[in-house]
């Protein structure tokens, strides 16, 4: 993307930052309502923007718009300061939320991981193939039903897809898989992302409730399964860095956006694998020779919890008008269809075949789901974060499958 001929003004910069502010405020407050012990929790955020978006887009649209060009300079798009600023807050959000995750996680997941690593690929296979074959049960049907061209039909549906899934790297590909149609791509994420964040947001929280679930031994059975040492020396003293840890962080998240950003026949790790890989290294050894790279668990909650918000305000206001633009009711229920699908399977086969505890389960759902907002909401819910280590195991594994799922559906239609 090309930087702004114009200039930015005051008003745009203040009008983002008031917007920010205020969608998190609310948010927060809507978050906290709750029913029958359920709650929206951070994605109550996520809601706000997306009304915001919807009630304020030509607001939005009407601050200091530019053209996109093509590599011929051809004009394909426009966009305006507020969307790429808020895009920017998506970004950074996400990389503060993932690198945070992959510390908390690194102690514990590769022990984890090895022990598991059968069941955390397998199940994740299963949740992205559900997906891809609900899609696909889809569109076999709903191209009987619908005015628009085959090719186009496909590519909206493999949007609704990756959606649903929250996946910003099927997204991707989808729109590479599919360079006539990418319009229909994007229209489909928008419209299946919301019920693809609620849906699973609400899940993570409806089942403990449903079985009955003891929190406090269910913590212990996570526990159990964990083969964390604490046989390090507590003794020695490592130099850090500063005072809050905040180097070492900035450092994974650096170099992970260096290894997200490398292509290998169109795919990449993206941003989100690459951040999540190097932090859950970083977290595992914490520490180089005498210098730690560990950064305080009290800077890690911080960054998490404000990653996840900054997330959750540039996707939700984006995907806010989307939606009010281009919003169909079926192609709703398709995206309800292909978040709840992979879902209940994923939480069965793991449940009754892979027998895996409960939190453990729910773990690895959100990271099959690739659904970073609802591990926000199962670390609350469940009250340690030690369920970031199953949604660490399963997410490189979808993350990649569902990339794949997506190219194949497009060529395979």
């Amino acid at each position: 993307m090309e930087l702004f001929d114009g200039i930015i003004t005051i008003k745009s910069v203040t009008f983002l930052m008031f917007s920010v502010l205020g969608i998190a405020a609310l948010g927060y407050i809507l978050g906290r309502i709750t029913i029958k012990g359920i709650s929206l929790g951070t994605a109550g955020v996520f809601l706000v923007s997306l009304l915001f978006g919807c009630i304020f887009h030509e607001e939005l649209t009407g601050q200091l718009m530019t053209d996109i060009k093509d590599a011929t300079g051809d004009v394909v798009d426009k966009v305006t300061f507020v969307d790429s600023a808020l895009k920017i807050v998506d970004n950074i959000g996400l990389i503060l939320f993932v690198t945070a995750v992959g510390f908390i996680a690194g102690p514990n997941f590769f022990g984890n991981f090895k022990k598991n690593f059968k069941s955390y690929v397998v199940l994740a296979v299963i949740i992205i193939l559900s997906g891809g074959l609900a899609c696909a049960g889809c569109i076999a049907v709903g191209r009987n039903f619908t005015d628009l061209d085959s090719d186009e039909f496909t590519a909206l549906m493999t949007g609704i897809l990756s959606g649903a899934l929250t996946s910003t790297p099927g997204f991707s590909a989808a729109k590479d898989a599919a360079p006539d149609f990418q319009g229909a791509v994007s229209v489909g994420y928008g419209i299946a992302y919301i019920f693809g964040v609620l849906g699973v947001v609400l899940f993570v929280q409806i089942i403990p409730k449903i079985l009955g679930a003891d929190m406090a031994k269910e913590r212990q059975l996570l526990r159990a399964a964990d083969t964390k040492s604490d046989k390090k020396s507590k003794e020695e003293k490592l130099i850090e860095m500063d005072d809050f840890g905040i180097m070492p962080f900035a450092l994974a998240a650096v170099i992970g956006i260096f290894i997200g950003s490398i292509k290998f026949k169109n795919f990449s790790l993206s941003t989100t694998g690459g951040c999540l890989l190097v932090s859950l290294i970083f977290g595992h050894f914490g520490r180089i020779g005498k210098i730690s790279i560990m950064p305080k668990n009290t800077t890690l909650k911080v960054f998490r919890e404000l990653g996840l918000m900054f997330f959750l305000i540039g996707a939700g206001v984006s995907g806010g008008a989307k939606f009010a633009k281009y919003f169909e009711a079926i192609y709703f229920v398709y995206g309800i269809i292909m978040t709840m699908v992979p879902m209940i399977i994923g939480f069965l086969f793991a449940k009754y075949v892979l027998k895996l505890s409960l939190l453990n389960n729910l773990g690895s759902i959100t990271g099959g789901m690739t659904s970073t907002p609802a591990l926000g909401t199962l670390i609350s819910t469940a009250g340690t974060e030690d369920v970031a280590s199953a949604y660490a195991a399963t997410y490189p594994v979808a993350l990649i499958s569902v990339v794949l799922v997506s190219q194949f559906l497009i060529m395979l239609f």
